[in-house]
Protein backbone atom coordinates (compact mmCIF):
# COMPACT_ATOMS: atom_id res chain seq x y z
CA UNK A 1 0.00 0.00 0.00
CA UNK A 2 1.33 2.92 -0.98
CA UNK A 3 -0.32 6.38 0.39
CA UNK A 4 0.08 10.01 -1.51
CA UNK A 5 -1.37 13.83 -0.35
CA UNK A 6 -2.77 15.72 -2.91
CA UNK A 7 -3.92 19.28 -3.09
CA UNK A 8 -6.35 20.06 -6.03
CA UNK A 9 -8.41 23.52 -6.19
CA UNK A 10 -7.44 24.19 -2.57
CA UNK A 11 -8.63 20.73 -1.09
CA UNK A 12 -6.65 18.32 0.32
CA UNK A 13 -6.80 14.69 -0.84
CA UNK A 14 -5.17 11.62 0.93
CA UNK A 15 -5.00 8.49 -1.78
CA UNK A 16 -3.92 5.38 -1.21
CA UNK A 17 -3.37 2.63 -3.43
CA UNK A 18 -4.50 -0.39 -2.50
CA UNK A 19 -3.04 -2.29 -5.23
CA UNK A 20 -3.45 -2.89 -9.02
CA UNK A 21 -4.63 -6.16 -11.57
CA UNK A 22 -3.90 -4.82 -14.91
CA UNK A 23 -5.02 -1.63 -16.17
CA UNK A 24 -7.52 -0.94 -12.44
CA UNK A 25 -6.05 0.52 -9.80
CA UNK A 26 -7.85 -0.25 -6.63
CA UNK A 27 -7.61 3.37 -4.52
CA UNK A 28 -8.89 4.81 -1.27
CA UNK A 29 -9.46 8.22 -1.30
CA UNK A 30 -10.16 10.31 1.36
CA UNK A 31 -11.68 7.02 2.85
CA UNK A 32 -13.52 6.58 -0.15
CA UNK A 33 -13.21 3.29 -2.04
CA UNK A 34 -12.74 3.65 -6.12
CA UNK A 35 -12.01 1.43 -9.08
CA UNK A 36 -9.86 3.90 -11.07
CA UNK A 37 -8.92 2.59 -15.00
CA UNK A 38 -5.41 3.82 -15.79
CA UNK A 39 -4.60 4.67 -19.95
CA UNK A 40 -0.98 2.98 -19.18
CA UNK A 41 -0.79 -0.22 -17.47
CA UNK A 42 2.76 -0.84 -15.11
CA UNK A 43 5.13 -2.86 -16.78
CA UNK A 44 5.23 -5.37 -14.39
CA UNK A 45 2.07 -6.35 -12.55
CA UNK A 46 2.01 -5.05 -8.81
CA UNK A 47 -0.12 -6.33 -6.08
CA UNK A 48 0.60 -4.50 -3.33
CA UNK A 49 2.61 -1.31 -4.86
CA UNK A 50 2.03 1.81 -6.70
CA UNK A 51 4.49 2.54 -10.00
CA UNK A 52 3.67 6.53 -9.50
CA UNK A 53 1.04 8.78 -8.45
CA UNK A 54 0.38 9.74 -12.35
CA UNK A 55 -2.32 7.04 -12.71
CA UNK A 56 -4.58 8.16 -9.74
CA UNK A 57 -4.12 11.77 -10.50
CA UNK A 58 -4.98 11.17 -13.92
CA UNK A 59 -8.30 9.53 -13.07
CA UNK A 60 -10.11 12.63 -12.41
CA UNK A 61 -9.54 15.99 -10.52
CA UNK A 62 -11.87 15.49 -7.26
CA UNK A 63 -13.20 12.05 -5.41
CA UNK A 64 -16.48 12.73 -5.63
CA UNK A 65 -16.06 13.26 -9.52
CA UNK A 66 -15.18 8.93 -10.58
CA UNK A 67 -18.46 7.77 -11.62
CA UNK A 68 -17.53 4.06 -10.79
CA UNK A 69 -17.59 4.86 -7.12
CA UNK A 70 -19.41 1.64 -5.25
CA UNK A 71 -20.31 1.98 -1.70
CA UNK A 72 -19.86 -1.16 0.44
CA UNK A 73 -24.03 -1.32 1.09
CA UNK A 74 -26.41 -1.52 -1.50
CA UNK A 75 -28.87 1.56 -2.53
CA UNK A 76 -29.74 4.13 -5.44
CA UNK A 77 -27.37 7.00 -5.91
CA UNK A 78 -28.40 10.93 -6.30
CA UNK A 79 -25.94 12.31 -8.67
CA UNK A 80 -25.05 15.74 -9.78
CA UNK A 81 -27.53 17.38 -12.76
CA UNK A 82 -24.06 19.71 -13.70
CA UNK A 83 -20.59 20.52 -12.33
CA UNK A 84 -20.05 22.72 -9.46
CA UNK A 85 -19.23 23.27 -5.67
CA UNK A 86 -21.01 21.47 -3.20
CA UNK A 87 -22.08 24.70 -0.84
CA UNK A 88 -23.97 22.48 1.38
CA UNK A 89 -25.09 19.08 2.70
CA UNK A 90 -28.77 18.77 3.89
CA UNK A 91 -28.74 15.35 5.03
CA UNK A 92 -27.13 12.92 7.51
CA UNK A 93 -26.07 9.07 7.48
CA UNK A 94 -28.94 7.37 8.72
CA UNK A 95 -31.58 10.08 8.11
CA UNK A 96 -34.61 9.20 6.35
CA UNK A 97 -36.23 11.09 3.08
CA UNK A 98 -38.47 11.18 0.71
CA UNK A 99 -38.83 11.36 -3.26
CA UNK A 100 -38.49 15.43 -3.57
CA UNK A 101 -36.43 16.16 0.06
CA UNK A 102 -32.95 18.18 -0.73
CA UNK A 103 -29.77 16.20 -0.01
CA UNK A 104 -27.33 19.17 -1.18
CA UNK A 105 -26.83 22.07 -3.28
CA UNK A 106 -24.43 22.80 -5.50
CA UNK A 107 -23.34 26.18 -6.91
CA UNK A 108 -23.10 26.58 -10.63
CA UNK A 109 -22.37 29.51 -12.45
CA UNK A 110 -22.99 31.57 -9.38
CA UNK A 111 -26.43 29.98 -8.65
CA UNK A 112 -27.03 27.60 -6.32
CA UNK A 113 -29.31 24.57 -7.40
CA UNK A 114 -30.83 22.42 -4.94
CA UNK A 115 -30.24 18.28 -5.55
CA UNK A 116 -33.18 16.47 -4.07
CA UNK A 117 -34.00 12.80 -3.82
CA UNK A 118 -35.46 10.82 -6.16
CA UNK A 119 -37.01 8.36 -4.38
CA UNK A 120 -37.89 7.72 -0.89
CA UNK A 121 -35.32 5.57 1.60
CA UNK A 122 -32.96 6.12 4.00
CA UNK A 123 -29.43 7.63 3.65
CA UNK A 124 -26.96 5.52 3.64
CA UNK A 125 -23.42 6.71 2.48
CA UNK A 126 -22.86 10.65 1.68
CA UNK A 127 -19.91 11.21 -1.06
CA UNK A 128 -19.45 14.75 -1.08
CA UNK A 129 -18.48 17.43 1.28
CA UNK A 130 -19.46 21.06 1.41
CA UNK A 131 -16.68 22.40 -0.35
CA UNK A 132 -16.19 19.57 -3.04
CA UNK A 133 -15.94 20.36 -6.32
CA UNK A 134 -18.00 17.64 -8.69
CA UNK A 135 -18.47 16.71 -12.14
CA UNK A 136 -21.57 16.15 -13.57
CA UNK A 137 -22.71 12.65 -12.60
CA UNK A 138 -20.98 12.60 -9.92
CA UNK A 139 -22.40 10.41 -6.73
CA UNK A 140 -23.69 13.38 -4.22
CA UNK A 141 -25.29 10.23 -1.85
CA UNK A 142 -26.55 7.09 -1.94
CA UNK A 143 -30.29 6.16 -0.25
CA UNK A 144 -31.39 2.29 0.12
Amino acid sequence: MKTYKYKINGNDYEVTVNGIEGNIADVTVNGALYKVEMENAPAAPAVQAAPAPQPVAAASPAPAAAPATKPASGGKKVASPLPGVIVEVSVKEGQSVKAGDKVAVIEAMKMENDICAEFDGTVTAIHVSKGDSVLEGADIVTIA
